[in-house]
């Protein structure tokens, strides 16, 4: 057997120790948090469904709600089935020494444990895709402390904005529960991504970071060698598509299901254009956080032109199959895509 690559027990340990603490709850007030964020998920499902047309096959389970490092845990374990079959190929035949991998194994689980305690607090909820074996295909994770803290500081209606919140993450769901090849598709991306790695020339890949570090550009893109750079553009135009789904949802409900959604969206916006301090701000740029941003804001315009273009109908043409997705220019100019599905701009 090939040697885990990241110590996850470590990675674990760190992440729930760095996360940084959540706002103030008493026990009374953290129970009712969680059970208005399960019942908002279960009540966005009929509204997603409206919105979008897309109906799963079957009844979802009930949403999961975590806390900081309840989140960072399950990433970890994401990383854990991502990582491991890669592990396997990449020793095959050649272990290391064990003594070294041990410890380079355990330098990444801090790394990695430390790198999601300060995304612990950042986000919101998410529907998870990688899960271990037995744990089904996918699952929705929303983050109680984290819902708590940006309503509180954005001075919205807390009832509004959960399920406001819970839109985006169920819209996601949705995705991959209605469409039933995307599960196969992300897996088959993810692996394709990391199989076009460079992992045996460690000097290639320290002569790319030093190029890089002069230019500050996003740590996601000094890290490709030029085969991944055709499969990180097509997942980029994917993840678009993801996102940009969603946020069109959030806000197509409308007043009727959210009455303060046009103050929540006003408000989370200018939250997004804020920044915190240096360090924060280096953070985001060298994990791409920004790209994120963008991605956000690209796929509404372009879910928004393609259905005001061939109506919602017309639109979940998207979902077919993966010849019917989007490539990155077509999200960049949405009648390139309606052109090529529906014969008109």
């Amino acid at each position: 057997m090939a040697p885990a690559p990241v110590d996850y027990g470590l990675a674990v340990r760190t992440a729930r120790r760095l996360a940084p603490a959540g706002p103030a709850l008493s026990p009374a007030q953290a129970a009712g948090v969680v059970s208005e964020l399960r019942e908002v998920a279960v009540a966005a499902e009929r509204h997603v469904r409206d919105v979008t047309g897309l109906v799963p096959p079957m009844e979802p389970a009930a949403a999961t709600v975590v806390d900081r490092g309840g989140w960072a845990h399950a990433n970890i374990d994401g990383f854990r089935v991502v990582l491991e079959p890669l592990s396997e190929r990449l020793f095959e035949g050649r272990p290391p020494p064990r003594v070294a991998a041990a410890a380079t194994a355990k330098v990444a689980g801090l790394q990695l444990g430390g790198m999601l305690a300060y995304l612990s607090s950042k986000v919101l909820g998410q529907y998870e895709v990688f899960l271990p074996p037995g744990q089904g295909n996918g699952r929705l994770t929303l983050v109680a402390p984290n819902i708590v803290e940006t309503e509180r500081r954005l001075g919205v209606d807390p009832t509004d904005f959960r399920l406001w919140v819970a839109l985006h993450e169920v819209t996601h769901r949705t995705q991959f529960t209605a469409v039933p090849w995307l599960h196969a598709h992300v897996r088959g991306e993810v692996e394709a991504l990391l199989s076009a790695s460079n992992l045996d020339d460690p000097r290639l890949l320290i002569s790319r970071l030093r190029e890089g570090i002069g230019e500050r550009r996003p740590l996601v893109e000094l890290l490709q060698t030029p085969a991944q750079r055709v499969v990180l553009e097509r997942v980029t135009a994917f993840m678009s598509l993801l996102e940009g789904h969603a946020e069109h949802v959030m806000d197509g409900v409308g007043p009727g299901v959210v009455p303060s959604v046009r103050h929540i969206r006003a408000r989370f916006q200018q939250r997004r254009g804020q920044r915190g301090g240096p360090l924060d701000r280096l953070l985001r740029r060298v994990l791409g956080l920004d790209l994120k941003a963008l991605q956000y804001a690209e796929g509404e315009a372009f879910v928004t032109a393609c259905v005001g273009s061939v109506g919602m109908d017309g639109f979940n043409r998207v979902w077919e199959s993966p010849e019917t997705l989007p490539t990155r220019q077509e999200i960049r100019e949405p009648q390139l895509w309606v052109r090529r599905l529906h014969g008109r701009a």
